[in-house]
This record gives C-alpha cells, sequence and structure tokens, in this order.
C-alpha cells in the first residue's frame, strides 16, 4: 500500500540539462505521477527551499519530498549546499539522496558524515537510470515512513 497519496515532489539539483532531461524522461517512461522540480545549482537549491528569490513569489516553491543532489556544481556545489542544509533545522529533514558521477571515496564519506540518506552514482545507460528511478521512487514513496514536513 503507498505511503503517500497522490503524486510527491522531487527537487533536483543539477547543472546537466541533459541529466535532468533524461531523469524526466525516465520518470515518464516508469510511469512515475511525481512532480520533478529542478534548479541548476546549489544557491537555486537553497533560495528554492527558503522561498527567495525567484523562488517567492507570487506563490512559494512547493516543498519537496525528496532532494536529489548532485554534487559537481557551479556557484555553490552540492556538498556546500548539502552542509547548509544539515545545519538548517528548518531543512535538515528532507531526505537528500545525492545522485552523482562520483564515486571517490572522500566524496561518499563526506556525504554520509554531512547525514545524506542515500549515495547513487548515475547508471551509464537509459534503461539503468529507468530502473533506477523505479527503484528510487518505490523506496522512498511506497515503502518508506517519511516525516510530515511543514
Amino acid at each position: 500500500m503507498p505511503k503517500h497519496k497522490g503524486p510527491c515532489t522531487i527537487l533536483m539539483a543539477d547543472d546537466n540539462a541533459d541529466d535532468c532531461l533524461l531523469i524526466q524522461e525516465a520518470m515518464r517512461e516508469s510511469g512515475q505521477p511525481h512532480l520533478l522540480r529542478v534548479v541548476r545549482d546549489g544557491q537555486q537549491l537553497l533560495d528554492y527551499l527558503r522561498n527567495r528569490g525567484d523562488f517567492q513569489q507570487p506563490q512559494p516553491a512547493p516543498r519537496p519530498d525528496l532532494i536529489l543532489l548532485d554534487l559537481k556544481m557551479p556557484r555553490k556545489d552540492g556538498r556546500e549546499a548539502l552542509s547548509e542544509l544539515k545545519a538548517d533545522p528548518q531543512l535538515r529533514s528532507i531526505p537528500i539522496v545525492v545522485l552523482t558521477t562520483s564515486t571517490a571515496r572522500d566524496d561518499i564519506s563526506f556525504c554520509y558524515r554531512m547525514g545524506v540518506n542515500s549515495y547513487l552514482t548515475k547508471p551509464p545507460t537509459f534503461r539503468g537510470l529507468v530502473e533506477l528511478v523505479n527503484v528510487v521512487s518505490k523506496y522512498w514513496f511506497e515503502l518508506v515512513e517519511l516525516p510530515v514536513l511543514e
């Protein structure tokens, strides 16, 4: 039985437009009803979550149920954004899945020390991406008990 009723909001922070498009296509192909919002760097991610800048008027952006975070982005990278998110009492309970190309042990260790919920590497094929989207969606929106975020 699904834990969430209706579509969830997923916020993807990734500066690679092709990766964002592939995630959107993988969600569509796998039949995921969730709303995917995209920001291009860590600064936009924080602005979105704090309803600042482009994300404040006329209506605040919907709070995400899950964040997909890339590590390598301009302006403010994923590591910096992660540090700020986990230090903010209003934002730290939002589940974060790092989705990146990095397999560096230092990156993985840093992210888990900072409190990410999962660390995944981007699959090399579209078929692999569709499978990843299905697994992530099933796990986070059907199996896991998530906190009520307000």
